[in-house]
């Protein structure tokens, strides 16, 4: 296999094929999270490797619906939003997300999606930075959808954007940034971007660091708290297996949260929500995140779906990740016909999320045979090939198969 990094010429001799089996059916038998699978639907003839854009259904939430649906609305109808707890769903979930990031409690609430979050930490860091600070710096490789938020929060508040690659944003921080927004995993590489050191250095320069956790929470550590993060977004139905356009979360650290100036302030993050009084008066804490009605069932299905979680060690779930990751690239080395693919996930583990990338010739046609292998993955236009690593669900021998069937394809 060729690789994106320098660690394939130097790389130890690798574990010969016929041993690959012995080796994943040895990993999953001392896999700590492997009970973790049965709480999932998943099919036994099918590796899910697609994860990491949307993740697998909890077994025990269509029952937790259905009480929802036919007691919660059909039964006790507007009663829930105080007997069910429904209003204060947004910030109790939030408490439940914010272990998995690092975060302290009162500090993270759950609605609207990753982009309106985005927009309303981007313009919220721009206005706690001060009307001289001129410039905001963006992550180059991005996805999209913020780089064209960080272009229209540019707008709103009389800024302008630069786009660097991550590596480049510390030496490019100066007296004129208000804000940065990064991504911690690229989304189509899966390196790990450094928030530690980046963070560090945007405070240095007297701005705000903004982080977007879509491709990292519940994948790995975060550490917001512990690194002084302003801003973190994130969408809650990849590794936190939410489902499909569970709401997103957006956190504002404890000491910004009576500063937070958003862009969007609605009844629902009101002091007085039920006043309806004609001045907006911001209220305290996380609410302040809040904007309007929250979308509860999608809501109540991502609370029902953390349960997974429950007892589960997140730096645990880091080190399943990695030796997943490492370990799927060893099976790729050994099975696949040298030069049909090349790795663009970089092999230090310090640097990479819980995901694996492949360039491949004709990607689009190889993944869609593969899905019809029985391997999910996904393709990102226009030759790479994305394998996310869940390591609640996905076991060592899912990697094997998975590696096993794609050479079989590139044979």
């Amino acid at each position: 296999m060729k690789t994106g990094s320098s660690a394939a010429p130097g790389r130890a001799t690798p574990t010969p094929p016929d041993a690959l089996a012995r080796k994943a059916a040895a990993l999953d038998a001392a896999d700590e999270l492997a009970r973790h699978r049965d709480l999932f639907a998943l099919d036994d003839d099918v590796v899910y490797l697609d994860g990491n854009s949307l993740g697998a259904l909890p077994r025990h939430v269509p029952a937790r619906m259905q009480d929802v649906i036919t007691r919660e609305w059909g039964r006790l109808r507007i009663r829930s939003w105080e007997e069910s707890g429904w209003w204060t769903a947004p910030e109790r979930v939030g408490d439940r997300i914010a272990p998995l990031i690092g975060a302290d409690p009162g500090t993270v609430v759950v609605g609207d999606s990753t982009s309106v979050n985005v927009f309303k930490a981007l313009v919220g860091a721009v206005r706690l930075a001060g009307d001289d600070r001129d410039e905001i710096l963006v992550d180059a490789s991005t996805f999209p959808t913020d780089g064209y938020v960080a272009e229209s929060a540019a707008r709103m508040t009389g800024r302008r954007v630069r786009a660097l690659a991550p590596a480049d944003i510390p030496a490019a921080l100066g007296p004129r940034t208000a804000a940065v927004l990064v991504n911690h995993v690229d989304y189509r590489t899966g390196r790990l971007n450094d928030l530690p050191g980046t963070t560090a250095a945007v405070h240095a320069a007297g701005a705000l660091a903004v982080w977007d956790l879509c491709h990292s929470a519940g994948a790995l550590p975060v550490g917001l708290g512990a690194h002084g993060v302003d801003f973190a977004v994130g969408c809650t139905y990849k590794y936190l297996n939410g489902g499909p356009g569970s709401p997103a979360y957006l956190y504002v650290r404890a000491d910004h949260q009576d500063r937070f100036d958003t862009p969007l302030p609605g009844w629902n993050s009101h002091e007085d929500p039920f006043g309806m009084r004609a001045a907006y008066a911001p209220g305290k804490g996380a609410a302040r995140g809040r904007v309007g009605t929250p979308d509860i069932l999608s809501l109540l299905a991502l609370e029902s779906a953390l349960d997974v979680w429950d007892g589960v060690s997140i730096e645990a779930v880091r080190s399943k990740s990695l030796a997943l990751t490492d370990f799927f690239l060893e099976c790729v080395t050994a099975y696949v016909p040298a030069g049909r693919v090349t790795s663009v996930t970089p092999e230090p583990a310090a640097e990479r999320g819980s995901q694996v990338s492949l360039r491949c010739e004709n990607a689009g046609d190889v993944m869609r045979a593969l899905i019809a292998a029985g391997v999910v993955g996904d393709h990102r236009r226009p030759d790479v090939l994305r394998f996310g690593f869940t390591p609640l669900y996905v076991g060592f021998a899912d990697a094997h198969r998975a590696a096993v069937r794609l050479a079989a394809l590139l044979s």
